[in-house]
């Protein structure tokens, strides 16, 4: 193992121990538990939190099927990509069960099963983005280890009610992924989906914490967790599609470098257009007396 890779890996667990020395615990609140559509359609109690999870089933299961059948199709071209969104496609889908099971009774056992599958899911991101982005063998082995940090976040949860290293599997990626997307230079094209999907992220975690707000918006007919299962549910659809359209980049640019060089360029237009609509010409103008 390189001393780089040492000095990066001994680096990021001070920080990680300095933060848990720094800041106070973080229980879970029973408060959390109560959502505000606790209706019940067809003898299933919170009807709407549970079935709501159905897309994520429907998206996984797509996504899973597609990585193996028909041959090739997502044309992975790194060792390890295969095994990363495998695992991706299998959180995803494990979600619908997870969550679902969670929602019929919210309670903090069932809890454990809702943030299982959704954390394999981030982890799994994590280790695509370091294969694709930063080293493809350094990835590739990074995978079992992130998803063994997050199962031992949820249990570290569990046992001692304390949600910070939690937060941490699940808010760091939300952080660092957009930044890797639009800084560092893609393999692939259509990067432009990573950023669709962190945006509906963003929008699924407002509309979780509008529960209620948005319950009385809508004259309650529709949650704002209800609707946040939708909307995080489009999380996979656009990388589903960024999987099927994609080809090798043929040269590699950051997203950053492409807006920077695109800016320029209309710059450049608009100064030539400015300069061409103020040319003027003298004109001779003779005197009448």
């Amino acid at each position: 193992m390189k001393k780089r890779t040492i000095y990066s890996w001994g680096a990021a667990i001070v920080i990680f121990l300095v933060l848990m020395i720094v800041t106070p615990t973080i229980p879970q609140s029973q408060a959390y538990h109560d959502f505000a559509d606790q209706r019940s359609f067809f003898g299933i109690p919170n009807a709407l939190n549970v079935i709501s999870n159905f897309p994520f089933l429907v998206i996984g299961l797509i996504g899973l099927v597609l990585c193996f059948y028909p041959d090739d199709y997502f044309r992975f071209s790194l060792r390890g990509e295969k095994l990363g969104w495998t695992c991706f496609f299998l959180g995803v889908a494990a979600v619908a069960f997870g969550s679902s099971y969670y929602h019929l009774h919210p309670d903090d056992a069932r809890l454990v099963w809702d943030r299982l599958p959704m954390t394999i899911a981030f982890t799994s991101i994590m280790a695509i983005f370091v294969i694709e982005r930063i080293d493809e063998h350094k990835g590739t082995y990074s995978i079992v280890p992130l998803l063994l940090v997050g199962l031992v976040s949820i249990l570290y949860w569990r046992f001692f009610d304390d949600l910070r290293p939690y937060a941490l599997v699940q808010f760091v990626p939300c952080i660092v992924i957009p930044l890797m997307a639009i800084l560092l230079p893609p393999m692939y094209t259509h990067s432009t989906y990573w950023l669709w999907a962190a945006g509906f992220y963003l929008l699924a975690k407002v509309e979780e914490a509008a529960d209620k707000p948005i319950y009385s918006w809508t004259h309650h007919i529709l949650s704002g967790h209800s609707i946040k299962h939708v909307c995080a549910a489009m999380v996979p659809v656009f990388l589903t599609l960024m999987l099927a359209k994609r080809d090798v980049q043929t040269e590699r640019i950051s997203l950053y470098t492409t807006w920077k060089i695109s800016w320029k360029r209309s710059r450049g237009k608009g100064s030539d257009e400015e300069s061409f609509e103020c040319t003027y010409s003298n004109v001779a103008v003779e005197e009448t007396r």
